[in-house]
């Protein structure tokens, strides 16, 4: 997936062939931040417009603006897979054998 990066936050990019122009949002945050342009380069400067613009809404408005990646999130394993990851981190906390298991695939994977 082609993506821009700013300020921490990640942007996307589409092509629509109805409108011929490309587009895209500010992706994992909940609010909905989009912007639009006919070339790459403009693209690119709209993004960092938008995320700009953004974080200047959120000041003004007093709002703490949402934060991609935050650190954290909740999984669902199953008791099973659960029991098997706590009994498998041995003297580990299990936060650090899932992180430790999550840093190995994504080596594999190359990223």
């Amino acid at each position: 997936m082609n993506m821009m990066q700013y300020k921490g936050y990640l942007g996307t990019v589409e092509y629509s062939a109805e409108d011929h122009c490309l587009y895209g949002k500010i992706a994992y945050i909940r609010d909905l931040v989009n912007y639009e342009a006919t070339d790459i380069s403009a693209l690119e400067r709209e993004f960092k417009a938008a995320v700009d613009d953004y974080l200047a809404d959120c000041e003004q408005l007093g709002v703490e603006p949402n934060q991609p990646f935050k650190g954290s999130f909740n999984i669902r394993t199953g008791s099973d897979l659960h029991r098997r990851a706590v009994l498998a981190a041995g003297d580990k906390s299990l936060n650090a054998f899932v992180c430790e298991a999550i840093s190995e695939k994504i080596t594999r994977t190359g990223l």
